[in-house]
């Protein structure tokens, strides 16, 4: 494998990033609802505030690592990152919460896509493919850390964890900046560069692929229903677990060490479960990434399903942990399957737009469900999110169907045609 030196600091870039959302993420849920206060509604109302980020700005950071830098792209990005989990830490109101939404919001979307594309840049598109998988594996590894080096920091205040993640995100953004390679992308010539006729050309460029490439036309419209199904279970199911069971006190201190553990055991078995499939599943193979993704698909819906209507603490946590260990093989195998002979000159644009699929889906389904969790009860809110993912199955068939070869010639792409 060519320059893998690359390979490397992908796999660093991935874990730290890991690590700094997990360290976050194990304390955000609680600190909403515990320190913030904040009703079903208000929870899923934080997270389409932040999806309407990505979506708004998911596609024009995408051309800017096109156009510009992928390196660039990713430093801008965890910078903001950072800044957005230092707002929310600090202040704990729903209107600054909501703009911290924002703020990492974007710096996600100068991420998404452009690490990725920064990579096959880097070491060529079939290297990059087996490195996805691989790379999730670390991905988990940094995660599990994360969540315990939040149950040891967050046991005695909730937003200790969000802080030191906030923090450490601007101080990995100054690493990259100092340290990172970038020799396999060629950026547009400087006359380009101011120009928005330019970077409007890199985006229609990338539309034109997917619309010639009718495979990535349904995966995106797949990638719809998996934002449907996210946003009502990410954003709830911590208040289900609160509200409906008596949970242990763990190490004689707050609900973070239980929640803490019990991503860290998802986080365990979704490291087995990528192992498991990296070993067995050719990702140069379309169809079969397809008929994985169908098996995901049911198992995920089925256990949401189980997950809010379950009376027993000890099935609930354990379709939760299932839920996990299948939602963590969905990134890595779809960005597989988007990435299949993409031109590099918008490959990151072409990867970015499964993210904005994703945010749509999300921004349309969340504040249903939080109206749902406000007006019924959070349980039928969960129950409803498990339903929404099931359409997205004919979509995975339709997928498997059309070769990735079906676009039309790699001439007829050119921004002259």
């Amino acid at each position: 494998m060519k320059n893998f030196g690359a390979y490397k600091y992908y796999l660093f870039i991935e874990t730290a990033s890991s690590l700094l959302y997990s360290l976050a993420f194990t304390a955000m849920s609680l600190y909403e609802i515990r320190v913030a206060g904040l009703s079903p509604l208000q929870l899923v109302l934080v997270g389409t505030t932040l999806e309407l980020s990505v979506l708004l700005c998911e596609v024009p950071t995408g051309v800017v690592a096109d156009v510009y830098s992928r390196r660039l792209s990713i430093i801008i990005g965890f910078g903001l990152i950072g800044l957005g989990f230092l707002l929310e830490g600090l202040l704990p109101f729903f209107a600054t919460i909501l703009l911290a939404q924002v703020l990492w919001g974007l710096g996600y979307t100068f991420t998404s896509g452009s690490r990725q594309a920064w990579l096959s840049d880097e070491i060529g598109e079939a290297g990059a493919n087996r490195a996805f998988l691989r790379a999730n594996k670390f991905s988990l590894a940094g995660s599990l850390a994360g969540m315990l080096f939040a149950i040891l920091i967050g046991s005695t205040q909730v937003n200790l964890p969000i802080l030191a993640s906030g923090s450490l995100f601007i101080i990995l953004a100054c690493v990259l900046s100092l340290s990172m390679p970038e020799t396999g992308f060629h950026p547009a010539p400087m006359e380009q560069r101011s120009s928005l006729q330019h970077v409007l050309q890199t985006f229609h460029l990338g539309l034109r692929t997917v619309r010639q490439r009718p495979r990535l036309m349904i995966i995106l419209g797949m990638g719809l229903f998996y934002g449907l199904y996210s946003e009502g279970f990410d954003r709830l199911w911590v208040k289900h677990l609160l509200g409906r069971f008596s949970l242990p006190v763990l190490f004689g201190s707050s609900d973070i060490a239980f929640f803490g553990l019990l991503r860290a055991f998802s986080v365990l078995l979704s490291i087995a479960a990528t192992a498991l499939v990296e070993k067995r599943l050719d990702t140069s193979q379309p169809h079969l990434i397809g008929r994985l993704m169908a098996v995901i698909t049911v198992g995920i819906s089925a256990s949401i399903l189980l997950f809010a209507w379950s009376p027993f603490l000890g099935l609930t946590l354990g379709v939760y942990l299932l839920v996990s260990a299948l939602r963590n093989l969905v990134d890595p195998l779809t960005n597989a399957w988007v990435n299949q002979r993409l031109d590099s000159d918008v490959r990151a644009t072409v990867l970015s737009m499964t993210g904005q699929a994703d945010a749509i889906g999300q921004i349309a389904g969340g504040p249903l469900i939080g109206l749902v969790g406000n007006l019924l009860s959070v349980q039928a809110a969960i129950g409803i999110s498990g339903l929404l993912l099931m359409p997205a199955l004919p979509l995975i068939a339709a997928a498997d169907r059309k070769p990735p070869s079906s676009a039309q010639n790699p001439s007829a792409l050119s921004p002259d045609n």
